[in-house]
């Protein structure tokens, strides 16, 4: 199975840094086109994997097709390639924005098309992606690409019409615990902690959160009453959070930027 993806930034890198830890492929399997020369070699140097400078060369190659360019580009690398595609080829978009019927549409022709909307935790063998497929793609075909998103983390496929609200709550929200987690550092630093373990502190804190709802199976609610006791400085600290408006900060940032990714 030949793997191919235009280009090769942070999110392809850490993507198919998944896919080769997991065997799914050889590294000879994988091709990746850059822009630069300078590109080419990082890629080849980090991931050993096959490069070239040409986009065409890779389309015509792949059996399975990432486009790992920024949406801006879509369109320009589609019309660049589009008459090497064939129907037998899955085209895979992992851009916020770009539907199965616009991919298809632009490339001209009927098309098996995958649309996944990976997270940059996948930079750490720890993404959430989702994804859906159009009517083209198998059940085979389908499980290959789940088996390939879950290589860098956990994958679900979901309707094409939660995509937006996937993405603003899971590809959005790394940038929103990041604010969160520096917040905490700096509250930390103003309590007397040095910087550097004010930020480990704050990270564990989270990840280790985040891990008892996934592990535990209750509800986020239940787990955070289990950290309050009566009259003690935790329920303090939520009465300031409820009062500064935290929760309703949150929803509307993830409703705000489902919205901007439906106009994208």
């Amino acid at each position: 199975m030949k793997i191919g993806f235009i280009g090769c930034g942070n999110m392809a890198s850490a993507m198919i840094g998944g896919i080769l830890k997991k065997g799914i492929v050889k590294k000879e399997e994988i091709l990746v086109s850059n822009l630069t020369e300078e590109g080419s070699r990082r890629s080849r140097e980090r991931l050993g994997v096959e490069t070239t400078l040409d986009n065409r060369e890779v389309a015509s190659k792949a059996e399975i097709l990432f486009l790992a360019v920024k949406p801006q580009f879509y369109e320009d690398v589609l019309c660049e390639v589009r008459d090497l595609l064939t129907d037998k080829q899955i085209l895979v978009g992992i851009a916020p924005g770009k539907t199965m019927k616009w991919l298809e549409d632009t490339c001209k022709r009927p098309m098996k098309v995958v649309r996944l909307m990976p997270n940059t935790p996948a930079q750490v063998g720890e993404g959430m992606t989702a994804g859906c497929c159009n009517e083209n793609v198998t059940e085979e075909e389908a499980g290959r690409i789940a088996e390939i998103a879950g290589s860098f983390g956990r994958f679900e496929f979901v309707p094409e019409r939660l995509m937006d609200a996937f993405s603003a709550v899971c590809g959005c929200s790394p940038a929103y615990v990041f604010m969160l987690i520096e917040a905490m550092a700096d509250a930390a630093v103003a309590q007397g902690l040095p910087r550097s373990q004010s930020y480990s502190f704050a990270a564990q804190a989270v990840m280790g959160s985040a891990k008892m709802v996934l592990e535990t199976g209750k509800h986020p609610g239940e787990l955070k009453d289990m950290v309050c006791s009566p009259a003690g400085s935790t329920i303090e600290g939520l009465r300031i959070l409820e009062k500064e408006g935290f929760r309703s900060a949150v929803f509307e940032a993830l409703t705000g930027a489902a919205e901007k990714g439906k106009r994208l």
